[in-house]
């Protein structure tokens, strides 16, 4: 096996992703369920040092994500807006660990961290890149590039209203697993015509399920583009007229793009794991040979 050189890591709130590099490529990957919301600021060292068991203990670490946060490891400071998007870097105090800085914005107020990173990757595949990134997710971001700048951004919670009503509301009971395009697509072009009326018929999928007009998969397809059309909605003045890369997993981003396509915007798909580590590469070589 190559020896590896550096450490590469994706610090988030659930899950901590782990990439012994060589350079700018990939050794090993390894991952556990130790995000930042289970630890405390005294225990991400341990936690570190038994993730990467195996690998040489020198090697410089370079992190990005919610081990920056205040409830971090160490609080890696936000850079507001216009900002390059471009890795900046704190230090753990005594340690070869650098943890990636987010990005904020005061008017109107706005977090990311992990995001910039990710948008960091991306740019250095596509350097000349013009227009809007759409990052999918918990907290789906929307952010305008230009001249290698990150100009502002908005994020949305579409992700997790999802969760919190799929899993914690009463409509938890008529929701199965999405897959049926009719029905998203059907929730999409009502929340993007009449917002206001798609709000009150929310407990419309429950009544439906109820009475057996609506399958469970048709029932969560609706809420999911319903919610969708909504930030879509709100997010007009991002993706209008402008190019669209998406960036986030898979299944999610795929249907960000038959959304965005129902308005006759362009998508580009870039691979989150790919532009994660770029990412974190050319935060690596800020540090060089830093100790």
């Amino acid at each position: 096996m190559t020896a590896p050189d550096w450490i590469a890591v994706d610090w988030g709130t659930s899950n901590l992703r782990l990439w012994a590099m060589q350079g700018a490529g990939i050794v090993e990957r390894r991952e556990a369920a130790k995000g930042m919301g289970v630890l405390t600021s005294g225990e991400f060292a341990g936690v570190l040092e038994q993730a990467t068991e195996g690998w040489p203990d020198s090697l410089p670490v370079v992190a990005c994500g919610m081990v920056g946060a205040r409830q971090g490891w160490i609080e890696a400071p936000y850079q507001s807006v216009p900002v390059a998007a471009a890795p900046h870097l704190v230090q753990v105090p005594g340690r070869r660990v650098w943890i990636v800085c987010g990005v904020s914005q005061n008017d109107p107020p706005d977090v990311m961290r992990g995001e910039e990173t990710q948008i960091a990757g991306m740019l250095a595949a596509r350097p000349d890149f013009d227009g809007v990134v759409c990052l999918p997710g918990t907290h789906t971001k929307w952010a305008r590039i230009s001249a290698g700048e990150i100009c502002h951004f908005q994020s949305f919670m579409t992700g997790e209203l999802f969760g919190l009503l799929a899993g914690q509301s009463v409509l938890r009971h008529s929701l199965g697993e999405p897959g049926d395009d009719a029905a998203f697509d059907a929730g999409l072009a009502e929340a993007l015509a009449q917002p206001h009326r798609a709000y009150g018929r929310l407990f419309q999928l429950r009544a439906a399920g109820l009475i057996g007009t609506q399958d469970p998969s048709s029932a969560a397809s609706r809420l999911s583009g319903l919610l969708i059309g909504w930030e879509l909605a709100g997010a007009k003045p991002y993706w209008l007229g402008q190019e669209v890369a998406l960036l986030g997993a898979p299944r999610v981003a795929a249907l960000y793009a038959r959304a965005l396509a129902a308005q006759g915007v362009a998508t580009t798909l870039a691979d989150t794991e790919a532009a994660t580590i770029a990412g974190l590469f050319r935060a690596r070589q800020l540090i060089g040979d830093q100790k």
